[in-house]
């Protein structure tokens, strides 16, 4: 018997438990990417589902998991005709954030072909996943190349193998499940919107739930076989009817008029393209087949959009998924009934949670209810017997725009994929090769015969293990950026302020796009404070940016001890991502020491200084601290790629 924590002993979260089960009815709903803060039993469920999945037929033999009533023509452990068929379960295969391309998509046993003349294909990930679900945890922290082969896989069901001149695809369709924890960063926009549903989840608000999600986990602990045989009848009960619901699919009816609701539902949402018409149309189809009813009913199309939707309307990177309930009920009402002359739901019940096997929707149980940490309040600073007045009120931050790159002068070594800095990475532009330490990477042909010609003595050539050589590639990394922005009195000019903030935001913007970490210093009357601490969730920045203040005297020297600090900190928390300082200031400081005394705290840190100064009048002291810290400079006005490109 399985020790796996069971599918049906986990208390609540309904709208998950839901999602999953009609995706395991109907696999092309398109998956699931579950949204939801750390210590929710997201990966819990998800695990669990895999002993609810039914069982299939596959060719014996066949690694590929091909269907014998319909192989795949191009399968490479093919032809299958005639084969007889044996029956197994459906897999579960997790794909860990740190895998590698050749471990995803398979790869070819380049030692073997070279040396044995042997053409041997070992397969991936996608392969073992193929007609099951693939399972991936923190999809928000994928490598973007990572992210590349999961977009082409679930759009065309086929993975490619292309290297070293052999080419080799397969089917891969499979049942895609992404969990992510929200505080860390938001996966591209592309993947996101190749999950069919998104959910939020919680953890429970209710005293009593709380409790018992602690007493049965404390029994799984205790006892792993008894609590799972506990909850096995219930376990098989919900097997059997994904079974069954499985059958009674192809025989549920779509009307025209629930198609035509649908259509209304998304205009009137506002979503993109036609991918959430389709998905909704699915995910009804499967709910009226789960509920057991023939024929689609509104509450089937109300349920399947408020899974579908909410993560298809963002207009701004920066807007976080499902942040707009009003907006989608305000579309349900518009849309209003299918039928105006049967309003009525066919089945005898609506909403969510009218299966019998439903549990009820929690109380707000996401995540989403607030911003977990708040930018610190003036009235919480050390103000001391001459305490400085109150900030003025924060100035609005205008309208983004593309910002010329920012990027390290130096060449990183393996660090973290972004579209940044030029790095030596696992792909890219070829630079050179070298002798393979472990697993072999790319190989590179030339220069491995030649190493095999320096070692020929008459005869052919022969390839041996030592004379392997693998590629060298030069690519792009994320970094950390660090901005330390000027709050001051001597940026309270509204305009100025103004000015300043929406080159933050494109600051921001950009450090989003090319998948960087961002942190945040802002300094004004007597120190330097921390509003963002290191994090790759951009929206944190841009809330904070939002509520920026200005005031009181300019400690620069205090911003940049601050900066030196905290990148003192990164760096021996993770040592691979490389820093990059951008000093938004316009110079001059009121109070501390001279900030060129604090430069050699920040020798080495690849830096900019944005100089925000203006007037008839300037001092050109942002100038200075460029030289002292040996940062590239940048006046305010040069920061707009248009601007770069004009001049």
């Amino acid at each position: 018997m399985s020790s796996a924590y069971p599918f049906s002993a986990v208390v609540g979260l309904a709208d998950l438990r839901q999602a999953l089960l009609l995706n395991a009815v109907s696999p092309v709903i398109g998956g699931v990417l579950v949204r939801g803060e750390k210590g929710t039993a997201k990966s819990t469920m998800v695990r669990a589902l895999a002993a609810l999945l039914p069982d299939i037929a596959v060719v014996p033999g066949c690694r590929f998991a091909c269907d014998p009533s319909a192989p795949d023509v191009s399968c490479p452990d093919g032809p299958h005709a005639g084969v007889a068929a044996s029956v197994r379960q459906s897999r579960l295969v997790e794909l860990p954030v740190g895998a590698t391309e050749d471990r995803v998509v398979g790869t070819l046993d380049v030692q073997r072909i070279l040396t044995e003349g042997t053409k041997a294909y070992e397969p991936g990930l996608l392969a073992a996943a193929h007609r099951g679900a693939l399972y991936v945890d923190e999809v928000n922290l994928l490598p973007d190349h990572l992210v590349d082969l999961l977009l082409d896989a679930a759009a065309m069901g086929r993975a490619f193998v292309e290297r070293d001149g052999v080419s080799l695809r397969h089917a891969a369709r499979f049942l895609l499940v992404g969990t992510m924890n929200p505080e860390e960063g938001e996966p591209r926009p592309q993947l996101v919107d190749r999950f069919g549903l998104v959910v939020e989840v919680g953890a429970p608000t209710a005293p009593g739930e709380r409790a018992e999600v602690v007493r049965r986990r404390l029994a799984y602990e205790a006892d792993p076989e008894s609590f799972v045989a506990r909850f096995a009848d219930d376990d098989a009960a919900t097997a059997e009817r994904i079974v069954a619901a499985r059958a009674r699919l192809p025989k549920v009816t779509l009307p025209d008029a629930a198609l035509d609701r649908i259509a209304r539902i998304c205009l009137a949402y506002g979503v993109d393209g036609l991918r959430a018409d389709i998905v909704i149309a699915r995910t009804a189809v499967a709910l009226a087949a789960w509920r057991d009813r023939p024929v689609v009913a509104d509450s089937d199309i109300d349920d399947a959009a408020r899974l579908a939707l909410p993560h298809r309307r963002r207009r701004d990177p920066f807007d976080p998924p499902g942040a707009d309930q009003q907006a989608l009920d305000d579309a349900l009402d518009q849309a209003g009934a299918s039928d105006p002359d049967d309003d009525q739901d066919p089945g005898g019940a609506g909403g969510r949670g009218s299966g019998p096997d439903d549990n009820p929707p929690p109380d707000d149980n996401g995540p989403g209810g607030g911003d977990q940490a708040a930018a610190p309040d003036a009235e919480d600073r050390p103000g001391g017997p001459k305490a400085a007045p109150p900030p003025a009120a924060a100035a609005p931050v205008g309208t983004a725009y593309k910002t010329r790159t920012l990027t390290a002068r130096s060449r990183g070594r393996y660090g973290h994929s972004g579209r940044r800095s030029p790095a030596y990475a696992a792909r890219g532009r070829v630079a050179g090769s070298r002798a393979p330490h472990g697993r072999i990477g790319a190989v590179h042909l030339p220069d491995t015969v030649l190493a095999a010609a320096r070692d020929h003595r008459g005869g052919r050539v022969a390839i041996q293990q030592h004379h392997l050589r693998e590629a060298v590639h030069i690519g792009r990394e994320a970094n950390l950026v660090l901005f330390v922005v000027d709050a001051s009195g001597s940026m309270a000019a509204r305009a100025r302020m103004a000015a300043v903030k929406s080159a933050v935001l494109s600051l921001l913007r950009d450090a989003y796009q090319r998948r960087d970490t961002v942190g945040m210093i802002t300094f004004w009357d007597t120190e330097a404070t921390t509003v963002l601490r290191p994090t790759a969730s951009h929206e944190v920045g841009v809330r904070r940016l939002a509520d920026l203040r200005t005031g009181g005297r300019t400690p620069l020297a205090a911003g940049l001890t601050a900066a030196a600090r905290t990148l003192a900190g990164e760096r021996r928390r993770d040592p691979l991502r490389r820093p990059l300082l951008v000093v938004v200031t316009d110079g001059r400081y009121t109070r501390g020491p001279d900030p060129r005394t604090v430069a050699p705290a920040l020798s080495g840190v690849p830096s900019v200084v944005v100089d925000c100064e203006s007037g008839p009048v300037r001092l050109g002291m942002a100038r200075t601290l460029a030289s002292a810290l040996d940062a590239e400079y940048l006046p305010l006005a040069a920061l707009s790629a248009a601007t770069l490109k004009a001049v």
